[in-house]
């Protein structure tokens, strides 16, 4: 099975996986938003929760304060995460309750 072109200028993985709702092996389309972020947890089956931190400016008081944002993402069988990894995740239909994100490449660990 070849690797599909999803778009989005990243490496495809080196193995194979049959997951239906992989971007690259799958029939999944990923659009909208890509960021990065680092995996807090990989305790869940096929799923993650990636947390991103920014910085957000508060007009009343005219500072920036730092923001946690937490994101459920799919974890494709071809990609294998751990807690710490940097990874970057691409926006997609909704997968589950709370998933709407897929992991498209592991930037580190």
């Amino acid at each position: 099975m070849a690797t599909r072109n999803i778009g989005i200028d990243v490496k495809p993985p080196a193995t194979e996986c049959k997951d239906k709702k992989c971007p690259f092996h799958g029939s999944l389309v990923v659009r909208g938003q890509v960021m990065t972020g680092v995996v807090k947890s990989a305790s869940m089956i096929r799923s993650a929760v990636v947390t991103r931190e920014y910085k957000k400016y508060i007009k009343k008081y005219e500072r920036r304060t730092s923001v946690l944002k937490k994101y459920h993402v799919h974890v494709p069988g071809c990609i294998s995460v751990k807690p710490g990894d940097v990874v970057k995740i691409a926006e997609c239909r909704k997968l589950a309750k709370t998933i709407s994100y897929v992991v498209v490449e592991k930037v580190t660990t």
